[in-house]
């Protein structure tokens, strides 16, 4: 099948939105589709330098479509749909609710990948009317509290076989034969010690004040923070040095591809998400998200520790996981003491995390997305 995959994201870039984009096309293409992405933007970037920034394998083709702020990205949907027409798409995969709706008003099956609420001045009006349309269309939702907003909020009211629940994912194959913790830490420099790993950007929201208190409490324990814009790694290793805490390892950005070994690292993998997480384009999450770093953690086979976000245990539960409140230092520092004594309970967890990753890989995901997606008969080339 011929999928045209629009999304808004800048390519390449270290976001979160750009890689969940680039992963989920790529899926697509390992499962042997003809896959070509439209982007905003001028400079076209090679297929070699996009495959180690992202950590990739399948090639698959990347269209930069020019575009203007001030219209909204309206012009870059159109334009980004023409091409596609011309292109022959059997089927249109998008992030974007215009994209899907002009998808269908011009007769061209189209699926929906939601990770939020529909927002801005015209975003639930175009959802109400995709939902309305007649047309072959699929709304692919991250999680099932996403689902039940959706229709609680927004009195959506979806026709069988139009919503696919489809969480985050992860490369399995990348998190295959990954080194013990000691070994890990050899490979990249670190000094051995119990080591409590975060990956991720710093944004609001994040858990970085309960990381930082938790590095002032426990000094025997190394922590390492993978990842973080530039000037947000500035700040903060400034203000670890100005309170004389010596026990972080913050890394900055790094590629994709990498990632795996510096969870491996970890004896111990945190997600420390407060009431309120912010993304890269603002908003609330906290009720309906699915963050890759999960799916991420699970892989490396590492014990978790997670706040306690109802969504969250629609993947974590208590075998694959520690749950603590959010924003509660005290209960974290004695869930991260304890675990860290614990040697059995790290293993056990960490067995039963690497096992129920093999049920979120993005190729099962890509797979999901598409099950039962008929193409009109005589459309598919």
């Amino acid at each position: 099948m011929r999928i045209a995959c629009i999304a808004p994201s800048e390519v390449p870039s270290n976001t979160a939105n750009s890689i969940q984009v680039m992963k989920a096309c790529h899926a697509l293409a390992q499962l042997g589709h003809d896959v070509c992405l439209w982007v905003p933007g001028k400079a076209a970037v090679g297929w070699e330098q996009l495959a180690e920034h992202y950590g990739l394998e399948t090639p698959f083709e990347i269209r930069w479509v020019p575009s203007w702020l001030s219209l909204r990205r309206y012009d870059f949907v159109l334009k980004a749909l023409g091409q596609a027409q011309r292109w022959y798409a059997d089927a249109v995969y998008t992030w974007l609710s215009p994209a899907a709706l002009f998808a269908v008003w011009r007769h061209i099956p189209a699926l929906l990948e939601l990770h939020d609420r529909p927002m801005g001045h015209f975003g639930p009006w175009i959802f109400k009317q995709l939902v309305r349309s007649k047309g072959q269309k699929r709304f692919l939702l991250i999680t099932e509290a996403l689902h039940n907003v959706l229709m609680r909020e927004f009195g959506a009211s979806f026709a069988p076989g139009e919503v696919a629940i489809t969480p985050n994912g992860v490369e399995l194959e990348r998190f295959a034969n990954l080194p013990e913790p000691g070994e890990a830490r050899r490979q990249l420099g670190l000094e051995e010690h119990l080591t409590a790993t975060f990956s991720g950007h710093f944004y609001a929201g994040r858990g970085t004040g309960l990381l930082f208190g938790l590095a002032q409490a426990r000094p025997e324990i190394q922590f390492l923070w993978v990842g973080g814009r530039k000037q947000d790694v500035e700040d903060w290793r400034e203000r670890l040095k100005a309170a004389n805490v010596h026990n972080v390892v913050i890394t900055g950005f790094i590629e994709n591809r990498q990632l795996p070994l510096y969870l491996a690292a970890a004896d111990v993998l945190l997600m420390p998400f407060e009431r309120k997480i912010t993304g890269s384009s603002g908003g609330n999450s906290a009720d309906i998200c699915s963050p890759m770093k999960l799916f991420e953690y699970l892989a490396a086979g590492r014990a978790i520790i997670s706040s306690d976000l109802p969504v969250i245990h629609e993947v974590l539960n208590e075998t694959n996981g520690v749950f603590c409140p959010p924003e509660d230092l005290p209960a974290w520092q004695a869930s991260l003491s304890s675990l860290m004594r614990d040697n059995a309970k790290r293993q056990r967890i960490s067995a039963q995390a690497r096992q129920d990753a093999t049920h979120y890989s993005w190729k099962l995901r890509a797979g999901k997305a598409l099950e039962g997606f008929i193409i009109p008969s005589g459309k598919s080339r």
